[in-house]
């Protein structure tokens, strides 16, 4: 039997029962699923997202709930894509699209086609994630901002060429500074591919061996909707900058526009009209400043001069004399006090070796072996040698004896033990 075939069945009851309709599963499943989407096409819903997935296909699924009932949904990859800001579960959104029934599961769901945070825009909310996890990475601190180089001889430019702002910068700046030279680098600056182009060229003008000499970059564009601006948005272009070795200034819309660009560049022009102004000093205003910096450097060399004058003037009172007389005079009579005073010293230390040396020649001749033998006693040698034992003498041996005057040669007549 067909699945979609209806069948006929009698319901035991009596005579006179009625024929009731008996409808497959399927059936069924495709009339709810006809009348379901022809009923709900084209809604708007609120709730909390919850248990966000987003498997390899590239599409995400979700529920969609409030205190008293959840709906399941989908949204397709292409449609996903798009989507600027990241879903993150309990945030309240509100989505469009259809209902539409999954007859294999006999499940209904919402298919969205667009999505918004609930109560801020979805290019807002994107901005603010973007700008807390660059912020977290450091990409902001203001300790790895440099400074702009005084009076740039390249500059850098990335915007458009077809642009009013571009046209203001290069006026600005060849008024204000003839000699600096302009490299444009034409990119676009919104709709798709804005992001790229300008990070390439960031990264180009930085890596470029040949544009070593460069200066400073500016980034930038006009004003314009927060869509407009949003490729100055994107985290491609944040990136590029912070890693460009080059100072960047992000000259992006109007002063009240703000965009993640600016919190990553070394400096932030409200326009790029300022941007232009930045890199290239007035004349009137680098004159003002040479002479501020002139009268500044008299008067740092006029109270040098003064202070060492005054030092001069109040020395002799400080030391004590007024004439160069009295100085030689001091001087003079500190040399003689030294000299008394070294001379009393070295008498003094000689007495003392005197005194050491006679004690030590009195303990040394008490114990002179002629100091012994002029109290009766004499030394015997043979051949050179101190003979202090008869043993080994033979008669006939010669033998020395030395007394405390004179000495004697004998020959062994007779030892004894």
């Amino acid at each position: 039997m067909n699945t979609l075939e209806t069948l006929t069945m009698t319901t035991p009851g009596g005579p006179g029962s009625a024929s009731q309709r008996v409808y497959t599963v399927s059936e069924i499943t495709w009339r709810i699923k006809n009348s379901l989407e022809k009923g709900f096409r084209g809604v708007w819903t609120v709730g909390e997202a919850s248990n966000i997935r987003s498997p390899g296909s590239g599409h995400v699924y979700m529920t969609l709930k409030d205190e008293d009932a959840q709906l399941q949904a989908v949204m397709f990859r292409a449609v996903a894509s798009r989507v600027p800001f990241t879903l993150k579960d309990g945030m309240q959104v509100v989505a469009y699209g259809s209902i539409s029934v999954y007859p294999p599961r006999g499940q209904y769901q919402l298919i969205i086609e667009t999505i918004e945070p609930k109560g801020i825009g979805p290019l807002q909310l994107a901005f603010l994630q973007l700008k807390n996890r660059l912020e977290k990475e450091g990409l902001f601190d203001i300790a790895r901002k440099r400074p702009l180089p005084f009076m740039p001889q390249r500059v850098a430019i990335v915007s458009s060429i077809t642009g009013a702002a571009i046209r203001d910068m290069l006026k600005i700046i060849h008024e204000r500074s003839p000699q600096t030279e302009i490299l444009v680098y034409p990119v676009k600056v919104q709709g798709e591919g804005a992001a790229g182009e300008i990070a390439r060229a960031v990264t180009d003008i930085s890596d470029d061996v040949s544009n070593s000499h460069v200066d400073v970059i500016i980034v930038g564009r006009g004003g314009g909707s927060i869509e407009d601006l949003w490729a100055f948005n994107e985290e491609i272009v944040a990136r590029s900058i912070f890693a460009s070795s080059i100072p960047v200034i992000s000259a992006v819309g109007h002063e009240t526009d703000f965009s993640i660009s600016d919190f990553v560049a070394d400096w932030r022009a409200p326009t790029p009209s300022v941007a232009a102004q930045m890199v290239a000093p007035e004349r009137e205003g680098l004159l003002e400043r040479t002479d501020t910096l002139a009268s500044r450097m008299s008067r740092a060399v006029h109270g040098k001069l003064e202070a060492a004058r005054s030092t001069l003037e109040d020395f002799p009172r400080r030391y004590g004399f007024h004439q160069p007389q009295e100085m030689i005079r001091m001087h003079k009579a500190r040399v003689e006090e030294l000299l008394y005073g070294f001379s009393r010293g070295i008498e003094h230390a000689l007495a003392l070796k005197r005194e050491r040396l006679a004690g030590t020649g009195s303990k040394i001749e008490s114990l002179s072996p002629l100091k012994v033998l002029s109290r009766g006693y004499s030394i015997t040698t043979m051949d050179g040698k101190t003979l202090n034992t008869a043993r080994g003498l033979m008669r006939g041996d010669r033998i020395e004896t030395r007394f405390h005057k004179g000495s004697a040669v004998s020959v062994v007549e007779k030892t004894k033990r």
